[in-house]
């Protein structure tokens, strides 16, 4: 389906000209040479003429709206926030919407503009818009529906090229170059979504939440690497006039907030969402997102709270008192994920051991101890073991002894309690959530992401892991109807 169909704003041609089509799909004739190949190209094409038929119908839908009185006056009500003191009708507008299919209709809107007046001569300097189209999410000349998928692939692919290839072959033949701006636009609005919640908090206006009320609830954070283009100063090069740039490692944090039930196992599905999302600000504007959302959810309100993470200092020192400020419930843990402190006992038993057989013997017993709750006695044997090394080997067995010291003293080793009232030990969530919302796409040899760029697809990456793409698109396709206040 290459070709744009123009609409024909006539649904009895439109079903007949499908019926068509189909049956001569659906003739059973030379059935001996028939195969696999045959049923799929007859799929095909089966599900082209569909989507050319469902075009059709849309489009009906949208011309028919588009005259409607009720529909006219109801888009310059819902659109009044967008309009200013000087904003006047301006006559009518030719748009065309292309809709699902890859089906084109041309509409005539009415249209208004923000005039100035300064002077005789001046004319119209402000961009205008068409009530009509903003109202329904329609501005960038696409149905809110085809907008969503978009931008869905343009995020969750593997590359705007690959999610141009799918949109494709579902009946949107639009450019690698729409693909790309129709999906950071899309995600954009998202961002600002955010923003607003965050400056409402600032401001005392973001209205906290009851949904986490009574739940038990994990909290786990986490950092990733990308790689973020520097635009270098000084003169732009004389033969492409751009200024070079340098690749540097930034850290993008990401964050998930879930709930478990008895047993241990995660909600996935039901009334209680899945929050994911990340940032690549640094921990301050992480710590504005992760109280956004905290507050906003009511975990002041929550039963158990799980804080569980790997050893990135950043989440240790700033998060907790984040916690205690939020006024979170007396059962409040704070968990090292269990594989990462196996790590660090590895590395101890490398260390302090010169024999295979008695370092591996070592660590199973060690292993087994952390996680039977044993700290304290694994932390004296880890003591008595360093007095009999020196040099280099000794320097690293104090470091990981500090290590054991410094979380046991935070209770963060209470392997053996969070299991008995079944807890999750490991920062499984968060650690795929990495993998799936940055390495998978963000990540990679001779990717460089403009700083802006990669937070729009972050977050949009991150809504669909949750599971919440369509509410984040209502959202979205609400807020084009009002500004999003932000500071």
């Amino acid at each position: 389906m290459n070709k744009k169909i123009y609409a024909t704003l006539d649904l009895n041609k439109s079903l007949k000209e499908f019926k068509e089509n189909v049956t001569k799909i659906l003739e059973l004739t030379d059935i001996e040479n028939w195969d696999g190949v045959n049923i799929k190209e007859k799929e095909e094409k089966i599900r082209n003429i569909a989507l050319i038929l469902a075009g059709q119908c849309v489009a009906i839908l949208l011309y028919n709206l588009s005259h409607n009185t009720v529909a006219i006056n109801t888009a310059n009500n819902k659109t009044q926030a967008w309009w200013r003191a000087k904003t006047k009708n301006h006559g009518y507008k030719n748009r065309q919407i292309l809709t699902i299919g890859n089906v084109e209709l041309n509409l005539t809107l009415p249209y208004v503009v923000e005039r100035n007046k300064k002077s005789k001569t001046s004319k119209v300097l402000n961009q205008g818009f068409c009530p009509f189209l903003r109202w329904l999410g329609m501005e960038e000349g696409i149905t809110p529906l085809l907008w969503s998928n978009i931008a869905k692939y343009g995020a969750i692919s593997s590359s705007f090229e690959s999610a141009r290839q799918t949109l494709v072959d579902w009946g949107v033949n639009i450019s690698l170059k729409r693909v790309e701006r129709l999906t950071y636009c899309f995600g954009k609005i998202g961002l600002s979504l955010r923003e607003s919640k965050i400056f409402n908090l600032s401001i005392g206006n973001l209205p906290p939440g009851d949904t986490l009320k009574g739940q038990r609830v994990i909290i786990a954070a986490d950092g990733g690497r990308t790689r973020i283009r520097i635009e270098k100063k000084g003169r732009k090069h004389s033969k492409t006039n751009r200024h070079g740039f340098t690749g540097e490692w930034i850290e993008p944090k990401v964050l998930t907030i879930y709930t478990v039930d008895e047993k241990g196992k995660k909600n996935k599905n039901g009334e209680i969402p899945i929050i994911n999302d990340g940032t690549y600000e640094d921990y301050q504007g992480f710590l504005k997102i992760l109280e956004m959302y905290l507050v906003s959810l009511g975990i002041n309100q929550a039963r158990q709270v799980l804080l569980i993470a790997d050893g990135a200092e950043w989440i240790w020192k700033h998060i907790p008192p984040l916690l205690e400020k939020l006024n979170c419930p007396t059962e409040t843990y704070q968990l090292l994920d269990f594989y990462h402190a196996t790590e660090h006992i590895q590395v101890f038993a490398d260390n302090a051991f010169s024999k295979e057989t008695e370092r591996k013997k070592w660590f199973k017993q060690t292993r087994s101890a952390l996680k039977k709750g044993q700290i304290n006695s694994i932390i004296q044997e880890m003591n008595k073991l360093r007095f009999n090394l020196v040099g280099e080997r000794r320097k690293n067995l104090d470091r990981e002894i500090n290590y054991f010291i410094k979380g046991n003293k935070k209770g963060r080793f209470n392997y053996h309690k969070i299991s008995k009232i079944k807890l999750p030990i490991g920062s499984g969530a968060v650690e795929s959530l990495i993998r799936q919302a940055v390495n998978l796409r963000m990540k990679g040899n001779s990717k460089f992401w403009l700083k802006n760029n990669a937070e729009v697809i972050l977050h949009a990456r991150c809504q669909w892991i949750a599971g919440c793409w369509n509410n984040f698109c209502d959202s979205i396709l609400t807020a084009l109807i009002k500004p999003v206040q932000i500071a």
